[in-house]
C-alpha cells in the first residue's frame, strides 16, 4: 500500500467528479484509514509540509521538481471538486460554502459591543485560494520594503525588488479581451506579470457599463492618480485581473496550479487530505517530524488514533495565520504564560507566536446612485446573461466580484495626514496592547507604528480601498492598514481539541476609528460632492448625515465595522526576535532547527491589498530559500 496516497492524489486529478475525504462522507473515513496505513509503510520523507493550502502546495511542487526530493503534504481539509470552488460568477461561491471552511468564531470583541465574528478560512486542498473572492491584488512597493526595513539588514531581499520576480513566477497573466478593454477603458501592462506560472490570472468577457463610468468619476477628485497597471506597486485607481482561467472560465488556485498538473503525478510528492496535525515532534532542539490524526467531522470532538511521521530535512508549517501558531503552541513553542495556562510543556519560549494578529477592517458605509439602474434587475438582461453563458461561457457570469477599485494614500483622502502621523508617533504604544504583553512584542509594535506613521504621510502606501461593484451603489470600504493588533492562542480549556481563541482586538488603537471616519468622509465627497457623479443622483444610506464628528464615527463603527476582510496575517511574524519575531529572514523558527513557517502568518505588517497574491510570492521565494540549503 505504499503507493496509496499517490494513487489517491492522481484519482482526484483524473476524475473531476470524485471528491475524496469530503466532510460527512463515509468515503472520507475509509480514505483516511487507508492513507494512514500507507503512511505507516513510508514513515519518513525529506520534507513534511503541514497545510495543503495556498503556500503549502506551491512549496511542495517546487521542492519535488527534481523528481528525487520526497515531500509529504498533510492537509486538514478534503480534496474537493465542489462547484462552489470552480464557479466564477459572483466570486463568493467558495466563501459562502461553509463546508469548505473551518468552523471558528472569534471571541467577543470588547470594542465592538461584544460582537463575535466568523473567522472564514479555507479547509480544503487549496486552502483559502479555493474560497476567496478571486481578486488578484498586489500591494505597493512601500508595503514590501517595509518588511525588510524591520531588520538591521535586509540581505534576504524582503522588499519590492526582491519579491517582484516571485510575483511574476507565480502566475500566468492573460490580457483582457481587446473589445472589452477598449469599451471599459481597462489599462494594463504585461511587463509587471509573468507568462509561465501555474496559476492563471485573467479577465471576464464582459464589464458592466457603470463600472467604467464610476472609474472615470475618480477624475473629479483632486490628487487621485491612475496607475499604469494593478501590479506596478503604486497607489491610485486601477483595473485588476481575476484568479481565473479565462479559457475554461473557472477559478485558478493552488490546487489547479500545483496539484492537478505535473506535480500531481510525481512519485516523490505525496498529498494526504483529511489529516489534522497535532504537534511538531522535536528531539534535541530540532524538528524531526509531526504527529497527526484523521480529521474529525465538522463539530466532532476527538480526532482518533495518533500517527507519527518523520522528516529527514525539515518540517514546514503552512497551516495559515490561525492554525500555524496553534500547532507551534501545542508543540511547546510560544508565549510561556499561554503554554503554562494550557498545561503545555514549554520547549522554546517564543513570545511572538500567536501575537501581532492583523486583518483588514471592513466598513459598512453605503452610497447609492439612483440614476444608474442595476441591469441585473431587468428580465431581458438576465435572459441574455443566461443565454450567453450557456452558449459559450461569456457575459456577466464570467465576472467574479469585479475588476476595478481605488487604492488611495492617506494624504489624498484627508488633509490631516501629518497630524495623525504625529499623534501615532507620540502615542504610548504599549497602552494599546494587553497589559501582560511581553516587552519584545511591545518593541515590535512600536517599530511598526513608527513605520506606519511615515506611511500616513506618504503617497506610496494605500490606506483606502473602495471596489466598484458594477451596480448603482458603492461596494465595501476597507481600512488597508489597521493599527490595532490581536492574537490567536490555544484554548486552555481543551487546547488539543478546541479551535484557537481568535481575538481581533479591533479599534483597540483609537486612531483606527479616526482613520475609518476619514475613509467614510472621503467616500461622501466622491459620491455626493463630486462633479463627475452629480448627474448620477447620489445619496447616502449609511452611516447617514447625523454621523459627522470623530466621536460620532467612533460610536457608529462599534456597531457596524467588521474586524475582518478574511485576510488574517502576522501571527508568526518575520521580524527580529527582539521585536517579537517568530521567524528570521529565511523563515526559520527561532530556537528550533529544521522548522520553518511559510504562509501568511509570517507577514509582519499587512500589505494594502488582498493577501492571496502576496502569499503565492512568499511561497515561491521560500522554496528557493529552502532549496539553496540556507
Amino acid at each position: 500500500m505504499k503507493d496509496f496516497p499517490r494513487l489517491l492524489l492522481a484519482l482526484g486529478a483524473a476524475y473531476p467528479g470524485l471528491t475524496l475525504a469530503a466532510p460527512r462522507d463515509r468515503l472520507s473515513h475509509a480514505t483516511i484509514l487507508d492513507a494512514r496505513a500507507a503512511a505507516a509503510d513510508a514513515q519518513e520523507y525529506d520534507y513534511i509540509i503541514v497545510g495543503g493550502g495556498t503556500a503549502g502546495l506551491v512549496v511542495a511542487d517546487r521542492l519535488t521538481e527534481d523528481g528525487k526530493t520526497t515531500v509529504l503534504v498533510l492537509e486538514h481539509g478534503a480534496l474537493s471538486n465542489s462547484t462552489s470552488i470552480s464557479q466564477v460568477r459572483g466570486g463568493l461561491g467558495g466563501l459562502m460554502d461553509r463546508t469548505l471552511q473551518f468552523d471558528i468564531t472569534s471571541v467577543p470583541q470588547t470594542n465592538l459591543r461584544n460582537r463575535t465574528t466568523s473567522v472564514q478560512i479555507g479547509k480544503v486542498v487549496g486552502g483559502s485560494s479555493a474560497v476567496n473572492a478571486m481578486m488578484t491584488i498586489r500591494g505597493t512597493r512601500e508595503d514590501y520594503d517595509r518588511w525588510g526595513a524591520l531588520f538591521p539588514s535586509s540581505a534576504a531581499g524582503w522588499s519590492w525588488d526582491g519579491l517582484l520576480p516571485y510575483f511574476k513566477k507565480a502566475m500566468t497573466f492573460v490580457p483582457p479581451p481587446a473589445d472589452v478593454a477598449k469599451e471599459a477603458g481597462i489599462r494594463w501592462d504585461a511587463k509587471w506579470w509573468g507568462s509561465a506560472g501555474e496559476v492563471v490570472v485573467g479577465w471576464p468577457s464582459y464589464q458592466f457599463p457603470v463600472t467604467g463610468v464610476l472609474m472615470e468619476a475618480w477624475k473629479g477628485m483632486a490628487g487621485v492618480l491612475f496607475a499604469e497597471d494593478s501590479g506596478a506597486g503604486e497607489t491610485g485607481v486601477y483595473w485588476y485581473p481575476t484568479f481565473m482561467d479565462p479559457k475554461a472560465v473557472v477559478r485558478s488556485y493552488a490546487r489547479t496550479g500545483h496539484v492537478d498538473g505535473k506535480a500531481g503525478v510525481r512519485g516523490n510528492y505525496v498529498l494526504m487530505p483529511g489529516a489534522k496535525v497535532t504537534r511538531v515532534v522535536m528531539e534535541g532542539g530540532r524538528a524531526v517530524g509531526v504527529t497527526w490524526v484523521p480529521a474529525p467531522a465538522r463539530g466532532a470532538g476527538s480526532a482518533g488514533v495518533v500517527t507519527t511521521v518523520r522528516a529527514r530535512k525539515e518540517v514546514i508549517l503552512a497551516a495559515g495565520a490561525v492554525h500555524t501558531p496553534q500547532i507551534l503552541q501545542l508543540s511547546g513553542v510560544g508565549p510561556k504564560g499561554v503554554l503554562e495556562s494550557a498545561g503545555v510543556e514549554v520547549v522554546v519560549e517564543l513570545p511572538g507566536v500567536g501575537q501581532n494578529f492583523q486583518d483588514h477592517t471592513s466598513i459598512s458605509a453605503a452610497f447609492n446612485f439612483r440614476n444608474v439602474p442595476d441591469p441585473r434587475t431587468n428580465a431581458s438582461f438576465n435572459t441574455w446573461t443566461s443565454t450567453a453563458w450557456a452558449a459559450n461561457r461569456t457575459g456577466p457570469n464570467s465576472i467574479a466580484t469585479g475588476n476595478a477599485a481605488a487604492w488611495l494614500s492617506y494624504p489624498v483622502i484627508s488633509s490631516r495626514s501629518a497630524a495623525l502621523a504625529a499623534a501615532l508617533l507620540t502615542q504610548n504604544h504599549s497602552a494599546h496592547l494587553p497589559v501582560d504583553t511581553h516587552p519584545t512584542i511591545q518593541a515590535g509594535y512600536a517599530a511598526q507604528m513608527r513605520s506606519l506613521a511615515a506611511a500616513l504621510q506618504s503617497n506610496g502606501t494605500a490606506f483606502y480601498n473602495l471596489v466598484q461593484t458594477g451596480s448603482g451603489s458603492t461596494g465595501m470600504l476597507v481600512d488597508l492598514h489597521p493599527l490595532s493588533r490581536g492574537s490567536v492562542n490555544i484554548d486552555a480549556r481543551d487546547p488539543a481539541n478546541r479551535e484557537p481563541l481568535v481575538d481581533y482586538r479591533a479599534l483597540s488603537n483609537p486612531l483606527d476609528a479616526v482613520i475609518m471616519g476619514d475613509i467614510v468622509r472621503y467616500t461622501r465627497r466622491y459620491a455626493l460632492d463630486n462633479p463627475m457623479t452629480k448627474a448620477l443622483g447620489p445619496s447616502e444610506s449609511a452611516p447617514g448625515a447625523k454621523v459627522q464628528t470623530d466621536e460620532d464615527f467612533g460610536e457608529w463603527l462599534k456597531g457596524s465595522v467588521s474586524p475582518t476582510y478574511f485576510h488574517p496575517v502576522g501571527t508568526c511574524s518575520m521580524m527580529p526576535r527582539e521585536l517579537g519575531g517568530v521567524v528570521d529572514q529565511e523563515l526559520r523558527v527561532y530556537g528550533v532547527k529544521g522548522l520553518r513557517v511559510v504562509d501568511a502568518s509570517v507577514i509582519p505588517v499587512i500589505p494594502g491589498a488582498n493577501t492571496c497574491q502576496t502569499v503565492y510570492a512568499i511561497a515561491e521565494k521560500a522554496a528557493d530559500i529552502i532549496k539553496s540549503g540556507v
